[in-house]
């Protein structure tokens, strides 16, 4: 087995895989299931600061995506998509697929989103049922400021749907504060549990809108309309998943018993890029650094690809490249959730330097060292 300091999935902590493990009850019937259920989802909601419902659904963490838009789009609608990454332009699929009418926004992939910008596009463009937004895009470690660009949109009566799949729970997420109608989150990420489940946040605002639409919602499997009164009902539109949903409620209660991650998460993210920098080592994106990915150019003369085969096979630790545009370009290091910690950024950055210093680069520091020296500092300040 590898120790995957991948940015999702991430490694699982014993006590969430114990988890899984309990004994299943028949979740159509059981009412305490169906109790279980809405208490977990409650817990959700608390951690994300907000008293809009959630739901948790039987999928990927896509699911919650694609959910959002295929209950909130009707035909015709126009959707403002918000671009400066992969998952950033991909919205405008979900879109599409659903009748809608996605305006792109492009916007450079090397910075976080200039919400400047974004507010002087907004003054003559703003005939939006909703926009749609990525809190950290994982393939490039893009971060954007959701709690300024959320109010900002909100103010012309926009509504707001977040990818924070990546991000929450190692970056600030405050549903309310921020004014977020439809926050899409995944198990496989900080979360740290294993794929499989996404969740949703609904705004009364998003609820109204859901229920008000003239035509009907264009799916079964991603529509949010068809959990309304589960909870009075004691009924799912379908079979939950049972035992992930065990394990996912054992991962969110670790995150309640956890008032450091936040900072934990900022610590490490900073140490780790103060090595690479030290070590003459380029980033991708020149702003919007996120504290859940770090994302580098390998040295000159080496490949993504080298670093890669060789740090999984000499160290048994698995890293991640990139897709889409960003293929062969980069490779990405998973700091988040359980794999955010000191021991396992110490022995994943002594393994990337020893790699690299094989395959012929001349770095003036050890990444290791460094990192550890970064620690300190930051714990002295």
């Amino acid at each position: 087995m590898y120790k995957i300091m991948t940015p999702g999935p991430t490694q699982v902590l014993e006590n969430v895989r114990m988890a899984r493990s309990l004994e299943c009850t028949n979740p159509d019937l059981d009412g305490a299931f169906t109790q279980f259920y809405k208490d977990t989802c409650e817990l959700i909601s608390s951690l994300l600061h907000t008293k809009n419902e959630t739901l948790i659904l039987g999928g990927e963490g896509i699911l919650g995506l694609e959910a959002a838009c295929a209950s909130l789009t009707e035909p015709g609608d126009h959707v403002l998509v918000l671009d400066n990454g992969v998952f950033g332009k991909g919205f405008a699929d979900f879109v599409s697929i659903y009748g809608g009418i996605a305006d792109i926004y492009h916007a450079d992939y090397r910075n976080t989103l200039d919400v400047d910008a974004l507010a002087e596009y907004l003054k003559g463009n703003h005939h939006y049922k909703y926009a749609t937004v990525v809190h950290c895009d994982t393939p490039s470690g893009m971060l954007n400021d959701i709690s300024r660009i959320c109010p900002l949109l909100k103010q012309y009566g926009i509504l707001t749907v977040v990818d924070s799949v990546s991000a929450m729970f190692g970056e600030p997420v405050n549903v309310d504060a921020f004014q977020i109608d439809l926050l899409c989150g995944g198990s496989q990420k900080a979360v740290s549990a294993p794929p499989g489940l996404a969740f949703v946040t609904i705004s009364d605002e998003a609820k109204t809108a859901v229920k008000s639409r003239k035509t009907p919602i264009a799916s079964f499997y991603a529509n949010l309309a068809l959990f309304e009164n589960y909870y009075e009902k004691k009924w799912f539109p379908y079979t939950m998943p049972i035992s992930d949903i065990n394990g996912l409620r054992a991962a969110f209660e670790n995150i309640a018993s956890d008032p450091g991650m936040l900072d934990r998460h900022k610590m490490i993210a900073h140490a780790t890029r103060e090595s690479l920098k030290a070590a003459g080592i380029a980033f991708y994106q020149n702003s919007g650094f996120s504290n859940t990915v770090t994302v580098f150019e390998c040295p000159a003369g080496i490949r993504v690809e080298q670093v890669l085969e060789e740090i999984k096979t000499r160290y048994g630790i698995m890293l991640a490249g990139s897709f889409d545009e960003f293929s062969g370009k980069v490779i990405r290091i998973g700091h988040m959730g359980v794999n955010a910690t000191i021991s396992n950024m110490v022995e994943t950055l002594r393994a990337l330097d020893m790699v690299l210093r094989v395959l012929g680069a001349n770095l003036p520091v050890h990444l290791d060292t460094h990192f550890m020296q970064e620690i300190h500092a930051y714990a002295a300040d």
